[in-house]
């Protein structure tokens, strides 16, 4: 593989680590109501048999800002919808209007706020973790390429500075959107 080839995949695979942190974050509930809250659920559905994401048995809207309604394309689906939506960890009481649900968003507390904070915190340092990951295997490619006599001594040197601003580079994306987070989740 060409020296750019490894820097082109890096590059997409960083990305990649970022914008997976970026979907995590849409998990985490921020007082404001957002069909990204419960849209990734999975649902056990007796009558099909299977799981399924929520998203792929229900429209999910918001309505008003501390509201969102869940619309099932199959009412006879309603009951396992709700079961699942009371079994995870988001702490919502729906609220069965036979043929779909209202979420009710509460207002979160100080406590809860901290807490969320902490799982944003996690969720960034698992999405460091993955550069580091890929920057790891960027450097290993480079000292490949060095025995394998595609790169110079020096090539290699300018192939891992390279290697290294683009780590850096998706570190600050991503402890941007870190601090994004959480300064929404702390506010009021």
């Amino acid at each position: 593989m060409e020296p750019q080839e490894v820097i082109n995949q890096i590059k997409a695979d960083m990305q990649k680590a970022v914008d997976h942190t970026a979907q995590e974050f849409t998990s985490i509930r921020t007082g404001k109501a957002s069909p990204s809250l419960v849209e990734n659920l999975d649902v056990h559905v007796a009558s099909y048999g299977s799981v399924m994401k929520l998203n792929g048995l229900a429209v999910i809207t918001a309505p008003e800002p501390r509201m969102l309604v869940v619309q099932p394309f199959d009412p006879s689906t309603v009951g396992d919808i709700e079961k699942a939506i009371r079994e995870s960890k988001l702490g919502l009481n729906p609220v069965n209007e036979g043929n779909r649900l209202r979420l009710p968003i509460p207002e979160l507390s100080e406590e809860r706020r901290v807490e969320l904070v902490k799982s944003v915190k996690t969720m960034a340092e698992e999405g460091r973790i993955r550069i580091r990951g890929v920057r790891k295997d960027g450097m290993d490619s480079g000292k490949k390429m060095k025995n394998d006599k595609i790169l110079t001594e020096d090539g290699q040197r300018d192939f891992e500075t390279q290697v290294q601003d683009l780590t850096d580079q998706f570190v600050k994306q991503i402890d941007s959107l870190t601090d994004a987070k959480e300064k929404e989740v702390m506010t009021v």
